[in-house]
């Protein structure tokens, strides 16, 4: 989808017919699983601390996420263990907790304290949209049409508000294509270094305040002269500093906005937290995924981060080429749960015999120099006649550039 909207973004440019597009299936499976493949000076980073995972309750299983400090301290603290900093003996100490809780139990203790549990779902959870698109033109905007250029996104200022895997997986797709993508955060939500070093290349990133007058002003700036905002966080978390969609087409008709959720848009988990691993738990797929012995399973890729990623580029994509023929500024919304439910519900494997499924990722893993260091990671999967080969740029070392525009 990425590699055609791309495409007919670049021949509604330059007015040229659409370049053919093909889509290797090795290079997809490679970047799937981007952070699996990446190194830093040699080193593998590790994707999962000791206390996420799936864990036995009385009555079923749970998944817990506590990669981020804040969530591991907030599930500790909300089941009464005290923090010791040990996590191989804490992991022995939650595990008895949790087997003495039910399952529901937890998930609503811990997300009541501002953690991440999910009860594991039996059963695969009812169909909700993959991709909404809540309007077209927006009143009062006017035609911002894109000069002639060699790459899709060329000229395109995208603001980067998005974290963790899906959304800056997207916005890095759209930086391959040309854009200027300039990743904003709160300075005191860090990010975890080795996932900026798979997610940030082609980018750059700056730390901003919302509260603080400056870099509201600064922010300001940045916005007046963007084509497309993109927000990861969950929804209604941004409504405070006069980011809601509504609000942001309002003062800017020709805007772009993009949203990424978890659970999507409607329903009682709207509004609530959740990452990859929490979703495959909460729609279903790791109960299709179980062993043997019944413990829950998991996708072989991360494919609802990554799946949803490439979904919002080629949204965006789709948009921009809309907005060159008509004008006016988009709203589209995504969401984790949408993407499983595609996969739950919509799509139709198709089984793989003797070795047709086997490849080798060593043909589409590239090295890059970075401030993190020697980075071995993966090459784009997006390919049409012309495409760039990979980015122009190394990922800059997470919040230090500064608040402009290339």
């Amino acid at each position: 989808m990425s590699s055609l909207a791309a495409a007919e973004l670049l021949a509604l440019r330059n007015r040229v017919p659409v370049p053919a597009v093909r889509v290797d299936e090795a290079a997809v499976a490679t970047a799937f699983v981007s952070e699996r493949h990446l190194r830093i000076d040699g080193r593998t980073p590790t994707s999962f601390a000791p206390l996420s995972g799936f864990w036995q309750t009385a009555d079923g299983w749970v998944r817990t996420h506590a990669n981020y400090p804040h969530h591991r301290a907030r599930l500790l603290s909300a089941l009464g263990i005290a923090d010791t900093g040990q996590d191989q003996a804490l992991a022995g100490v939650l595990s008895r907790e949790l087997a003495s809780r039910s399952a529901r139990e937890v998930q609503e203790t811990v997300y009541a304290a501002g953690g991440l549990a999910v009860a594991v779902a039996s059963a695969p959870a009812a169909p909700v949209p993959a991709l909404i698109e809540t309007c077209r033109a927006v009143r009062g905007s006017t035609p911002r049409p894109l000069a002639p250029a060699s790459m899709p996104a060329q000229g395109v200022r995208v603001l980067d508000l998005t974290r963790v895997i899906a959304g800056p997986v997207g916005t890095r797709t759209l930086a391959v294509l040309g854009a200027d993508v300039l990743r904003v955060d709160a300075p005191q939500l860090p990010e975890d270094a080795d996932a900026h070093a798979d997610t940030g290349v082609g980018k750059r990133s700056t730390l901003l305040d919302l509260t603080s007058p400056g870099d509201r002003h600064d922010f300001e700036c940045l916005l007046s002269q963007a084509d497309v905002v993109v927000t990861g966080y969950r929804p209604g978390a941004l409504d405070r500093h006069g980011l809601a969609p509504d609000a942001l087409l309002c003062r800017h008709p020709d805007l772009i906005v993009a949203q990424l959720s978890a659970w999507g848009w409607s329903g009682p988990w709207a509004e609530r937290r959740g990452f990859d691993s929490l979703v495959q738990a909460g729609t279903g797929i790791a109960a299709i995924e179980a062993v043997a012995d019944g413990r829950p399973g998991v996708l072989p890729a991360q494919a609802l981060d990554h799946g949803t990623g490439y979904l919002l580029a080629a949204a965006v994509l789709r948009a921009l080429s809309d907005r060159q023929v008509t004008g006016g500024g988009r709203h589209l919304r995504l969401s984790l749960a949408g993407t499983a439910s595609w996969l739950l519900h919509d799509i139709r494997p198709t089984p793989v015999h003797g070795e047709a499924g086997l490849y080798d990722p060593g043909s589409w893993l590239t090295e890059t120099k970075s401030p993190y260091g020697l980075l071995r990671h993966a090459l784009p999967p997006v390919h049409y006649d012309g495409a760039p080969a990979s980015w122009h740029r190394a990922p800059t070392q997470w919040g230090t550039d500064l608040p402009k525009w290339s």
